[in-house]
């Protein structure tokens, strides 16, 4: 006797419009990308013809991409790694305190409740090279004999965006990881201090194993957020001085309205998609 299996409908429908957006949002701009980036698709030019792989070897065949795909490296990985180690340190630290827990995480989260356009003017404010409240403040205190040029001298302004976005970022880390280590039993360290175990091995055996998932796909999420990151940087240098902060997003942003080259410019989209699925399953191997 055939058993007949009841479709769930309902289930779908709930899912139906999330399914939509994503879509709508994600899955057309990928394709739409992926089709423009084999054609010579101009912002001005109405028509356009295809070209299959033209630009992906014009663009492979760029210094200047190269330079800018260091950058995005480099501009990740020093996030990532400013905003882990403050983050982490910072959820320890307030998962000890008794009193005013919730006041520390409060203080601690402000930076990353702000939008990124009030981040970056807030500090192109401070940081400004003539009136800005840093570089006076430095002279003032004789720390520095001339005014600091954060973000114009090329020499200062790679690290100044990473710290303003460390200082960005840690934020998320610090409030995922502290919800991560609020769930772990009492009772296993206490055990643990009874058997004689030291403060590393508590935290080596009982710590890290309770929060490691939850690192592992902050990892990965930062890594694809940072590797991305456009607005900070467009807003704070522009991509300058002379391409020392051009990230590939940059990059991009400026081949599509600059020189009005929409295809390139998918042509470039397309090859940090995949450079970043790539990351992503080396990530989620290891994890």
């Amino acid at each position: 006797m055939k058993r007949k299996v009841k479709f769930d409908y309902a289930r779908w429908i709930f899912v139906l419009p999330a399914l939509l957006v994503v879509g709508i949002l994600l899955v057309y701009p990928i394709f739409s990308s992926l089709y423009y980036s084999m054609t010579t698709k101009h912002l001005i030019k109405a028509s356009y013809d295809f070209i299959g792989l033209e630009n992906y070897k014009a663009v492979l065949s760029d210094s200047n991409f190269y330079k800018a795909f260091l950058t995005s490296i480099l501009w990740t990985v020093g996030s990532l790694l400013g905003q882990l180690f403050i983050g982490f340190t910072a959820a320890l630290a307030i998962n000890r305190v008794k009193i005013g827990k919730g006041i520390y995480r409060t203080l601690m989260i402000i930076p990353w409740a702000f939008p990124s356009i009030v981040i970056a003017l807030s500090w192109k404010w401070i940081l400004n090279g003539v009136s800005g409240f840093l570089p006076n403040i430095l002279v003032q205190l004789g720390i520095s004999s001339e005014l600091p040029q954060f973000l114009s001298d090329s020499s200062l302004v790679f690290l100044t965006l990473i710290f303003i976005n460390v200082w960005f970022g840690a934020p998320m880390i610090m409030v995922n990881v502290l919800s991560a280590l609020q769930t772990i039993p009492q009772d296993q360290y206490e055990a643990a201090q009874i058997d004689g175990a030291s403060k590393f091995q508590q935290f080596w055996h009982i710590t890290v194993p309770h929060i490691k998932v939850v690192v592992g796909l902050l990892v990965v999420l930062r890594t694809i957020w940072v590797f991305n990151n456009f607005d900070i940087i467009y807003l704070l240098t522009g991509g300058g001085p002379a391409n020392a902060t051009t990230t590939v997003p940059v990059y991009a942003y400026n081949m599509g309205w600059g020189t009005k080259l929409l295809g390139r410019s998918s042509a470039v989209t397309v090859l940090l998609l995949a450079f970043l699925l790539l990351v992503c399953l080396f990530y989620f191997t290891i994890i």
